[in-house]
């Protein structure tokens, strides 16, 4: 019985700290998700402008030859730039963002990767770890960038993909992640990169007229890789905001958790405790009544 007292005890103050763990570890995610959250949503609006814009752009050139970032190609080589986090203990984040991938790679582009023409790009350790070890052909030139989250450092990888897409190593890249809503909901999505895609036309027969100035190939020399670069980035930030709102959704359920299991051994214990005093209790009644005999 003292035995059984012993291993409830050593359970209890094991599930304690536990919990302590949890709960600072939600604290620090809602500190960070804070800053990540502000972040993508001033980015937002502007990058999906930008976005607009590009398109459009596109659009109303289209058959100009001159947009080779826009050229859409028979489609032989493909590029994943799948972007999860660094560390675990985030609930199904990584593990939804890394299905996706796999779902992209072997489905939507069936044939090539049967050709093993499908390359992946890690932007975060988890999703390099878990595509190397599933075999896929993957990359990690930029799996650390969320050891120094900067603009410059996104706008490294953007620019080796727009490189690789003109130099003809790809014919199209696709960037997969997880869309930032709330704390508690996350959209993953396989958005297509490059090239840039056009513009819906909701009428035909008109197209978006713009004025340039200066020319209008200095313009969209100059724009096109700068609208790109903030679109990854935006990516990125997304899928930092989303990391920290579902690590801490997660560590606010395991809180809990550990609540309700607090709850269930303290009741153990306390059931054990009352049988080992009963039973102390019947010895030293039953050893009264043998001296009295």
């Amino acid at each position: 019985m003292a035995g059984q007292l012993k291993e409830v005890r050593n359970r209890i103050k094991s599930v304690q700290s536990t919990q302590q763990i949890t709960k600072a570890m939600k604290m620090v995610s809602a500190a960070k998700l804070r800053r990540a959250q502000d972040a993508i949503i001033q980015m937002r609006p502007y990058a999906q402008k930008l976005q607009e814009m590009l398109s459009n752009i596109v659009s109303s050139a289209e058959g100009d030859t001159s947009l080779k970032l826009a050229e859409v190609r028979n489609v032989e080589k493909v590029l994943l730039i799948v972007i999860t986090s660094d560390r675990g203990l985030c609930g199904a984040y990584n593990s939804n963002i890394i299905k996706l991938a796999k779902l992209t790679a072997t489905e939507k582009y069936a044939e090539q990767y049967k050709k093993g023409n499908v390359t992946i790009w890690n932007i975060g350790k988890k999703g390099w770890e878990s595509l190397t070890k599933s075999g896929f052909k993957t990359s990690d030139t930029f799996k650390d960038i969320f050891l120094q989250l900067s603009f410059e450092n996104v706008q490294g990888a953007a620019v080796a993909a727009m490189k690789a897409f003109e130099n003809k190593e790809f014919d199209a890249v696709e960037i997969i992640y997880s869309e930032f809503k709330n704390a508690a909901t996350q959209r993953f999505v396989a958005e297509p990169f490059l090239p840039i895609p056009k513009a819906e036309q909701k009428n035909t027969s008109k197209k978006a007229d713009f004025i340039f100035e200066p020319q209008r190939e200095v313009l969209i020399a100059e724009l096109m890789p700068k609208i790109l670069n903030t679109q990854l980035f935006k990516a990125v930030l997304d899928g930092h905001a989303s990391e920290h709102g579902a690590r801490m959704t997660a560590m606010d359920k395991a809180t809990e958790n550990a609540n309700e299991l607090l709850k269930s051994l303290k009741i153990s214990y306390n059931r054990a405790r009352q049988a080992a005093i009963t039973t102390e209790l019947t010895e030293i009644v039953s050893g009264a009544a043998a001296l009295k005999g």
